[in-house]
């Protein structure tokens, strides 16, 4: 069913087990009202795949996700053609050519009589649809999920903007194919490059940071239920302090969910000096920034 408001699509994320902003939830009922796809850009592990799986889940559709990264070109995203298999039909069948221009009288009209049987080699059979033709030949309503875009090559995303523009695509060997049903499309982006003016005139942008302490306890807390109110807010006043670090790589929320995870099955009630120092590499995957993380943290914890 489809969103009915911006409250509706905030109260729908929350029982999809993602608490929106107000923002996010207006940026998501626009797109949808407006078939425009949106633009999520912000740094890693903030919940920007997150929210498209969310909103599919909300709305009962299927996600379709394109994984971007250096290279990726239209054979890998739109379709293949599969060569293979049309030579071995035409193998199958050139036994058969003697039939079709048995009666011709002449070599232009047994041209003709083969070329009349064209569609029996150029055809959808011979097609090995992507992420991207999967989502414009469904016959059910989906979410698309273009991930990490900003990987790709530019080459890439020129392409992509033919595609979001009428969501149709042409195929030389078969013609154009026209969606069923208009996708819901997500593109993600971490910074790696930026995106050009052109692709983010044809979405709407949404930029996801870091969240507030107070709703990063909500997250937390509508992931793991159990938690005691104390040591939840131990652990984020630990990662803000943390992310306020010149580090090499800052904790996202996944990994503040795995260290209350890590923290719980432990039976820790309090975060200590002790614990910190065992558990730190859940939420910190590089030695040196281990070592800086610590000296941050001995004045915040027992």
């Amino acid at each position: 069913m489809d969103f009915q408001s911006v409250d509706d699509v905030q109260k729908r994320l929350e029982q999809a087990d993602y608490i929106a902003s107000k923002e996010i939830a207006t940026v998501v009922y626009i797109a949808l009202a407006t078939d425009k796809p949106i633009l999520i850009e912000g740094p890693a592990g903030v919940g920007k795949t997150e929210l498209a799986k969310a909103v599919a889940t909300c709305l009962e559709r299927r996600v379709i996700r394109l994984q971007c990264y250096e290279g990726l070109d239209e054979s890998k995203a739109l379709y293949e053609w599969e060569y293979a298999k049309q030579l071995l039909y035409t193998q199958m069948v050139k036994e058969r050519i003697n039939t079709v221009i048995d009666d011709a009288a002449t070599l232009s009209e047994a041209v003709d009589k083969i070329a009349s049987q064209e569609d029996a080699f150029f055809s959808d059979r011979f097609i090995q649809p992507r992420p991207l033709l999967q989502a414009i030949l469904s016959p059910d309503p989906v979410v698309l999920l273009i991930d990490e875009v900003d990987k790709s090559d530019p080459e890439f995303e020129a392409f992509l903007l033919e595609l979001l523009s009428d969501f149709q695509v042409t195929i030389p060997e078969i013609g154009t194919r026209k969606p069923v049903t208009i996708p819901v499309v997500f593109l993600t982006s971490n910074n790696y490059r930026d995106m050009s003016d052109a692709l983010k005139r044809r979405c709407i942008h949404l930029y996801i940071d870091y969240p507030t302490p107070e709703r990063e306890m909500e997250i937390v807390r509508l992931k793991l239920p159990t938690i005691e109110e104390g040591l939840l807010r131990q652990i984020i006043q630990a990662i803000t302090r943390i992310r306020g670090l010149d580090i090499k790589k800052k904790p996202c929320i996944s990994e503040s969910i795995d260290w209350a995870k890590a923290l719980l099955a432990l039976n820790t009630t309090e975060l200590t000096s002790e614990t910190v120092e065992e558990t730190l590499n859940v939420v910190l995957k590089y030695h040196q920034d281990t070592k800086v993380a610590k000296q941050a943290l001995a004045g915040i914890v027992g």
